[in-house]
């Protein structure tokens, strides 16, 4: 890493957590990244839309164990 990095890191550091927090956020959002309210927003959609598919019947629901035994039986060697 250069020492320009290095200065611009050690600074960040002494700053106050929420300003440290909303850097980050800049950071990020500059790598053109997901960001956690957008990864959220999409688990809440598709959570929605799969209550939607159980509520209109056209998908059955399984319990979890049921779930893991299909994993265990494909994955038995």
């Amino acid at each position: 890493m250069s020492s320009m990095a290095n200065r611009i890191i050690e600074e960040a550091l002494s700053l106050p957590s929420d300003e440290r927090a909303d850097l980050v956020e800049k950071l990020l959002a500059s790598l053109n990244l997901p960001l956690q309210a957008d990864i959220d927003r999409r688990w809440a959609e598709e959570a929605e839309r799969r209550v939607e598919q159980l509520e209109r019947g056209e998908v059955e629901p399984i319990t979890g164990g049921a779930v893991f035994a299909q994993i265990r039986r494909k994955h038995r060697r």
